[in-house]
């Protein structure tokens, strides 16, 4: 089974991409974050035309995750339970779960997309917020463990360690590598959840977002946000993974390359 979580950064605007790599790659459960459209504005019958059955979670402004699947997709969920929302978002104080998090069941697996909060800066109500999230989604995730497999793919917004940004000096004081959002992430681990880490494609760090400006991604200037997280019975299956750059190179590509991950049956 082949298994991919890639944020697109806009599913219409990258849709030729995405097509195009879907029917080279051929991988059998997809996780795509950033979608920016409305789940009815997803373009499943393009998707499906490749074989894929599709479940979207969207409002159309940003955000948005989807799960494309050959593998069988049931029980979908969009969000997870307790999944808090940011009141500011909608004017009148209703903390609205944002579209963040879409799970199903595929090959037996228990597979979530997700898509965390920025944070934006240290300090901040978003910052708040995406600790808050991730605290719900430790719990979630606790739930789903003692059902059985689970892959938690997507964009977590945040890089383990000082390894997975090439400068670690000039992210210091800044979101994505607090000692707040890393512990999150370890709160995730201890649960019994293993860091899929994959092979780079170039040079001996693993990243999977470069900047636009500046020619960051020729000089090879990332981080490592995009994560799989897997259940022990999931990661022992894992047979290879890796960061497809070539999907990241061209014109009008995404900001993020995807991961692809082969398991053992």
């Amino acid at each position: 089974m082949r298994l991919a979580t890639w944020n697109v950064n806009s599913v219409k605007a990258r849709l030729p991409r995405l097509l195009d790599w879907l029917a080279e790659v051929r991988p059998d459960i997809v996780c795509l974050q950033e979608t920016k459209c409305s789940a009815d504005a997803f373009p499943a019958e393009e998707v499906g035309a490749l074989g894929y059955a599709v479940a979207a979670h969207g409002d159309g402004r940003w955000n948005g995750v989807a799960l494309l699947s050959t593998a069988g997709l049931d029980e979908v969920t969009l969000s997870f339970p307790g999944e808090p929302g940011f009141a500011e978002l909608d004017g009148v104080g209703a903390a609205r779960p944002e579209a963040r998090a879409i799970g199903a069941t595929c090959g037996g697996i228990r597979v979530w997309s997700l898509y965390a909060p920025n944070g934006r800066t240290v300090g901040s109500p978003h910052y708040a917020y995406k600790l808050d999230w991730f605290a719900a989604l430790r719990d979630a995730l606790q739930a789903e463990l003692a059902a059985g497999p689970v892959v938690a793919c997507g964009d977590y917004n945040v890089a383990p360690t000082d390894a997975d940004v090439w400068d670690p000096a000039l992210f210091a004081g800044s979101t994505h590598v607090t000692p707040a959002e890393r512990q999150a992430l370890a709160d995730l681990r201890a649960l019994g959840l293993h860091d899929v880490v994959p092979t780079p494609m170039k040079g001996p760090h693993p990243f999977t977002y470069w900047d636009y400006r500046a020619g960051m991604f020729h000089q090879n200037k990332g981080m490592r946000i995009d994560l799989v997280y897997a259940s022990a019975d999931v990661a022992g299956r894992v047979r290879s993974a890796y960061v497809d750059r070539e999907a990241r190179k061209g014109k009008g590509p995404s900001d993020h390359a995807p991961i692809v991950v082969d398991l053992r049956p």
